[in-house]
Formats: structure tokens, sequence, C-alpha cells
């Protein structure tokens, strides 16, 4: 798992990595952005309110900004790296697999739900989360961590499996292989707390997914 990583970071420097790279740490700079500000006014437009909801949200706006950021920001980060899984996962290959036949996957209307199903069980489970992180704040944290990891680990996973596989061959993959692409998706999820390497999680994240995928289970 950590070899993969470092694989892919060792790639950053690539000449096909540098439009990737560029449009999505801009895109993810953005959304943050855009993020923060959509969350910090609707706390505040809540906050503004009468009643106990707004006591509540004004007592806890630091926490509810914090964890609805993050809620918002691992689906935002899956978004932008379906934008260069094709051309991230094609580099990866070329340098490091050249020997694999042309890629041949699923259809796109296939990939599509399978990602649309995935965030849904990520959403639901965040929501369920949500209440636990504030009445238990840390213990909200570690949760809402795990999910993250999931959320990237298996998205990222079945992107890029799909460029190769049916759906249904590359969920019986996610599931053999779960334990190495939860524990890869947790520190990428870390890696999306720390500016500015949150900014990269979608290319590398990416790429060590590709790594992952070819190289035989430890």
């Amino acid at each position: 798992m950590f070899r993969a990583l470092l694989l892919a970071f060792g790639q950053l420097f690539d000449p096909a990595f540098r439009r990737p790279l560029l449009l999505g740490a801009l895109l993810a700079l953005l959304g943050g952005l855009g993020l923060a500000w959509l969350v910090s006014w609707g706390v505040g437009w809540v906050a503004g309110g009468q009643g106990w909801l707004a006591t509540a949200a004004s007592a806890a706006g630091g926490i509810l900004t914090l964890f609805a950021m993050w809620w918002l920001f691992v689906p935002m980060l899956l978004a932008i790296a379906s934008l260069f899984t094709d051309g991230v996962a094609a580099a990866v290959e070329r340098k490091h697999y050249a020997n694999l036949p042309p890629a041949v996957g699923a259809n796109l209307a296939a990939q599509a739900w399978s990602g649309a199903v995935l965030a849904l069980k990520m959403a639901g489970l965040t929501l369920i989360l949500l209440p636990l992180s504030l009445l238990l704040p840390m213990v909200g944290a570690v949760a809402l961590w795990a999910v993250a990891s999931i959320g990237l680990g298996e998205g990222l996973f079945l992107a890029v499996a799909q460029r190769r596989m049916p759906v249904d061959a590359s969920e019986a993959l996610r599931r053999a292989r779960r334990s190495e692409i939860w524990s890869l998706g947790g520190v990428l999820a870390l890696l999306g707390l720390v500016a500015p390497l949150n900014l990269l999680v979608p290319v590398v994240g990416t790429a060590a997914m590709v790594h992952l995928l070819h190289r035989k289970p430890a």
C-alpha cells in the first residue's frame, strides 16, 4: 500500500501528470473555497434564526462547519478525480506496466451507476454519524475519517478497475482486497486534511490505486 503511494508521488513530475495536477489542484482549491463559503453561510443562516436549532447551530457552529466541509469535500475530490482517471491511469500504465493490453472495461453508464450507489452509501453513513460528531467531537471525527477512508479508497479503486473490467469483476476484486483499499483510502483521507497536500489527492490517489490494482496483494 505504501509502495503504491510512493510510486504515485514519484511520478508527480512526469510531463503526463502536469495538466491533471494543475487542473485538479485548481479545481480542488476553488471547490474548497466554495464549500467553506457555502457551509459558513448555511451555519450563519441557521444560527441567525430563532429557536433551539438556531441556539444549537450557534453554539456548535465551528464543529458543524468542520464536519459539513469534510462531508462535502470527499465527494468533491472523487468528482475531480473522475475527470482525470483515464489520463492519469494511462500515464502510470505506460511507465510501469507497459505490457498491459489496451484498456477495455465497463461502459460509462455502468460506471456512473456504480459511483452513484457508492456515493449514496457514503452520504447515508455520514448523515448517521453527524449527530455523534456534535455530541462526541473526537469520536465523531474518527468515525467520519473512517467513512472518508472507505469512500475515497473504494471510489478511486473502482474507477481505475472499471477501466479494465466489468463492474461485477471490479466489485469482486474490491471485496477481496478491501483491507488494502481502505488502508490507502485512510492515508488519502488524512492527506485531504493537510493543505496543500489535499490539492494533490485526486491525482495522487488515482495513480496509487492503479499501482494497487496491478500489483499483487502484500
